[in-house]
């Protein structure tokens, strides 16, 4: 039998998989081995002082339109989100410098995810 983590849509599971090869026999039916989910990974903090810009919703990150140094107006958009078949821009909530971007094109996102910081 082998352990694996395994996390879907971001929650991680512990799973045992017995392998059954075609010259073994079929293993005694046996209860269900239940076990905790292992501890989901925790969600990355905006830097020291920096303000967190994090997913409203789950969804997929269609365009990313800063880098880290550029300087930001408030109400600029960073990024667009894709979520429900809808386009949403993310704004910068004040005016700063990106500090950090920590997502990418194509990336998939969970409600509260960091998607960037601004200094």
């Amino acid at each position: 039998m082998k352990r694996f983590n395994i996390t879907v849509n971001g929650k991680a599971y512990d799973v045992a998989v017995e392998e059954v090869g075609a010259d073994s026999a079929p293993a005694a039916a046996t209860p269900a081995q239940t076990a905790a989910p292992a501890a989901a990974p925790v969600p990355a903090a905006a830097p020291a002082g920096g303000t967190a810009v994090k997913a409203p919703m789950p969804g997929n990150i269609l365009e990313v339109k800063v880098n880290p140094g550029d300087t930001v107006a408030e109400g600029q958009v960073l990024m667009v989100l894709e979520a429900m078949k809808m386009e949403n821009d993310i704004v910068a909530p004040k005016a700063g410098t990106v500090a950090s971007v920590n997502v990418k094109k194509g990336d998939s996102v969970n409600r509260d995810d960091l998607l960037a910081s601004i200094q």
